[in-house]
């Protein structure tokens, strides 16, 4: 039998990797089997629609002489009521578009595998021929939409761009353990306004880095699409920074504490605060100081232009795809 040719067109990283994980696909039904290529381009949802969206990459099919083609996107797809879409898919057409997102943060190559692997059979079945949309519940289907956008970021590579304020809050970190009057302001902490800190040092971080990057995307119109997909953005941008700087606070959290048992004696910070000094009071003492040191590395943090923390914004790579859409396209014309 002679093999459907299909098209697997994926936004650059990470959507590619998936869809080159799916060119062993096969069909369950023992139906024509299927010869998969992959295509990586940048994939915009925010200057063009779901239906033009679809009719590029019909053009794409032309063009490669593929039977069917799917487009796999990491940004999110609406419909002309607002809805969150998994899919739209125009078996007519013989083209789709999945939101990978949409599938959820977890077990994302299984789940997308699922799902092409049924648009596909859905496709070839010559019976079907009408329009096929899988939209998501409002409020638990946000939620998931956000929370795979948020994995989408991947919020722990951040790490590496942050890593002069990182190396920035372990010296401030290593001079604070030692200072006396650090070890009198940790003990005269509550538990309620340590955690306090820790929310205010994290929160400041993450403003900082959103303000000194740029990072907050603004509606291009007035339209409720427009502004519902900055408020999804600047949610997704929000989280992935403090996923990403918690890391860093847990990982300074670790070496305060490790240096504060290697460095301190306790019967010398008892005689400085005139009380016994036990396990816990270090532990607080790291606790104090990761918070302090958090605000003074991330300040540093400005200092950087890492595209790590670029990358943290839905809408700076959706800027990224546009400009690398427009070069393409005046190189191809």
């Amino acid at each position: 039998m002679e093999s459907i040719r299909v098209g697997l067109v994926a936004d650059p990283a990470a959507p590619t990797v998936i869809a080159r994980r799916l060119t062993d696909l096969r069909p369950l039904d023992g139906r024509n089997a299927w010869n998969v290529t992959v295509l990586s381009e940048p994939f915009t949802t925010g200057s063009e629609d779901v239906d033009a969206a679809v009719g590029r990459l019909q053009d794409h099919a032309r063009r490669q002489d593929w039977d069917l083609v799917i487009g796999l996107t990491e940004l999110p797809l609406h419909d002309s009521e607002g809805r969150h879409l998994l899919v739209e898919a125009d078996p007519e057409r013989q083209a789709a578009v999945l939101s990978l997102p949409a599938l959820g943060g977890f077990r994302m190559h299984s789940r997308a595998r699922r799902a092409v692997r049924s648009l596909l059979t859905g496709m070839a079945d010559p019976s079907t021929q009408e329009e096929h949309q899988v939209a998501l519940s409002r409020l638990r289907g946000r939620w998931r939409l956000l929370s795979g956008m948020v994995l989408a970021n991947r919020p722990w590579l951040l790490v590496p761009g942050l890593k002069s304020a990182l190396v920035a809050a372990l010296a401030t970190s290593a001079v604070a353990t030692v200072n006396s009057t650090v070890w009198l302001l940790a003990s005269s902490m509550s538990w309620w306004r340590l955690v306090v800190a820790t929310v205010a040092s994290v929160a400041l971080v993450v403003g900082w880095l959103v303000i000194d990057g740029e990072l907050w995307d603004r509606p291009d119109d007035d339209s409720p699409s427009a502004r519902e997909r900055s408020r999804l953005y600047n949610a997704s941008t929000l989280l992935t920074l403090t996923v990403g700087v918690l890391i860093c606070y847990v990982a300074l959290y670790i070496v305060n504490l490790a240096w504060a048992y290697f460095i301190l004696d306790p019967d010398l910070v008892g005689s400085s605060l005139n009380a016994p000094v036990g396990p816990g009071d270090l532990f607080v003492l790291a606790w104090f100081v990761a918070s302090a040191a958090t605000v003074g590395g991330g300040l540093g943090s400005g200092l950087e232009s890492d595209e790590s923390i670029r990358a943290a914004a839905y809408s700076k790579r959706e800027q990224d795809r546009r400009e690398r859409l427009a070069r393409d396209r005046s190189a191809d014309s």
